[in-house]
């Protein structure tokens, strides 16, 4: 055994030794060694504990032979002796490990054991991890002496380790402050959503290494819908629909905070159908958030490595992540909002200049037409002439009339002239002439105009809805409701027909363009109805 002096100078190089070093890991296994140089003795480990403090997670060796560690089998976690100190967090030394009652025994393979000190390693205040030391190489108790050389050398490992950590998260996050100038400037040159959440998806778990990421996007009719994944399950969480109520994906919606969970199995809130389907065991749930409003939910589960929790750091550069991300879908819909919107605002003016066209120049035409063939009739001539005009003329009336027509079905315009109410009474005055259907029309709109991109929007749902009765509906009454409350128009079509199948038929009804022109005014639509019990149409349309 080295001398007491040896061992002073042993410790203090070994300080300066560990203070130098920068890698955790190096730290550790050096801190091993050192301990059983120290003391002498045969068998020497540092176990590190977990973050809930109730096993451990990393264990570490010196003395015993790599064939002789793999014929041991798993590391410990912590029971027996092993876990007195990590509950009572202070210096433990047996004359023999079998003899005290709180020894759960060996496994098979392992090497005998019975002299034994056990120090912990204290970080502000809490336990980072143990040394354990079996053994003296002079077969004799371990002493005061050992006890305190190791709680030293403990105290100055905390601080080592504390820096090598320190050291590490600075290195880690250089890197993924660069990682996050790399995605922000890739983000901000994408503006196609598909390929936009794609990019979100891959990047973030590339940064936080985690084996999936799903991206959920607010859907006002389906909820928070998964529509872009990316590892391993990807292609099965494409699609599915994440629980928004008592869940902790809502939660995380509704708060707009981040949340982590260490077991997705144990956890109450988590959906456990699909958990099991994604093969989920940890889960990091940050929002997407633009000015105070929540647009959506990144999910991550499964960190790669030893250890599949997410920690603190994680869910930091997530965060970090969805604020670039974030910002960069909102801009994506506004740019496909605004498209869609270009393409509206062309095809009105399409239909104006072609109502324009119809009902000026062809009804003056085919006005003139009549006009020369009355004269055509009032004049002298055969019998069969005059039988032909009188044909032609029936004839030219009927597509004059026509004409007439298409011009109000493109663009009225008395909506341009008087408004939404003036224009949809003809609107239903001309639909129930033309079908029999009674149609019941009430507007408790105040006097005045409405902004012209909600007074044309409701007059093209009310027209698709009439159209939509007498192709589908085979109703005998209709009713149609207008009112304004808080700062919104409100439109109720109600129809006593037959009635269909939500999400059978609906792409078939005209009803994606609704909802496209009523998302562009930031309003919302709801569709009440069952087979054989009519169908209630309920747009409300905010005045900005």
């Amino acid at each position: 055994m080295i001398g007491h002096e040896e061992r002073l100078h042993g410790l203090l190089d070994a300080g300066i030794s560990l203070s130098s070093e920068l890698s955790l890991d190096a730290v550790l296994q050096k801190l091993v060694e050192t301990a059983a140089g120290l003391t002498g003795a045969r068998y020497a480990a540092l176990g590190v504990i977990d973050r809930a403090g109730r096993e451990l997670e990393r264990f570490l060796t010196t003395g015993i032979e790599p064939e002789v560690r793999a014929e041991i089998g798993e590391l410990p976690r912590g029971r027996g002796i092993l876990g007195v100190l990590i509950r009572e967090t202070k210096p433990l030394r047996l004359h023999s490990l079998g003899e005290d009652p709180r020894s759960v025994g060996f496994p098979p393979g392992h090497p005998p054991m019975h002299t034994f000190l056990g120090v912990p390693i204290v970080l502000r205040g809490a336990a980072y991890g143990n040394l354990y030391l079996c053994e003296r190489g002079d077969g004799t108790d371990f002493t005061d002496e050992d006890e305190e050389l190791v709680t030293l050398l403990a105290a100055q490992a905390a601080v080592a380790i504390e820096n090598a950590r320190l050291y590490e998260a600075a290195t880690r996050w250089s890197r993924q402050l660069e990682s996050l100038a790399e995605v922000g400037n890739a983000l901000t040159g994408e503006v196609e959503l598909s390929s936009l959440l794609e990019l979100v998806a891959k990047r973030l778990r590339e940064l936080i290494d985690a084996r999936l990421v799903l991206v959920a996007l607010a859907n006002a009719e389906a909820g928070l819908r998964v529509h872009t994944a990316d590892g391993e399950h990807a292609e099965e969480a494409i699609g599915l629909v994440l629980d928004q109520n008592g869940s902790r994906t809502g939660r995380v919606f509704e708060r707009r905070q981040s949340e982590r969970t260490d077991s997705v199995i144990d956890d109450p809130e988590a959906n456990q159908e699909i958990a099991r389907r994604l093969a989920a065991v940890t889960g990091l749930y940050v929002p997407l958030v633009v000015r105070d409003r929540s647009i959506g939910v990144i999910v991550a589960f499964n960190k790669i490595g030893p250890d599949p929790r997410f920690g603190e750091d994680d869910q930091r550069l997530a965060e970090a992540f969805a604020a670039r991300a974030a910002v960069a879908v909102d801009l994506s819909e506004r740019v496909a909002r605004d498209s869609l919107r270009r393409v509206f605002e062309a095809q009105e003016l399409e239909r104006r200049r072609i109502a324009l066209e119809l009902h000026d120049e062809t009804g003056q035409a085919l006005t003139s037409v009549l006009l020369g063939l009355r004269s055509v009739e009032e004049a002298k001539s055969e019998e069969e002439l005059r039988q032909s005009v009188a044909e032609l003329r029936e004839l030219v009336v009927g597509t004059l009339q026509d004409v007439r027509r298409l011009a109000v079905e493109l663009r009225p315009s008395v909506l341009d002239d008087f408004g939404l109410t003036p224009a949809l009474e003809r609107l239903v005055r001309g639909f129930s002439e033309q079908t029999g259907i009674e149609v019941d029309f009430e507007s408790r709109l105040p006097d005045g105009r409405l902004p012209s991109e909600v007074e044309t929007a409701l007059y093209r749902i009310v027209q698709e809805s009439l159209t939509n009765v007498v192709k589908h509906a085979r109703a005998g009454r209709v009713s149609i409701l207008l009112t304004r409350k808080n700062g919104s128009v409100t439109a109720v079509i109600e129809d006593d027909g037959r009635g269909f199948e939500t999400g059978a038929r609906s792409e078939g009804l005209g009803l994606v363009g609704m909802r496209e022109r009523i998302a562009l005014l930031g309003g919302r639509m709801e569709i009440e109805t069952t087979p054989g019990s009519g169908t209630a149409l309920v747009v409300e349309v905010p005045l900005l």
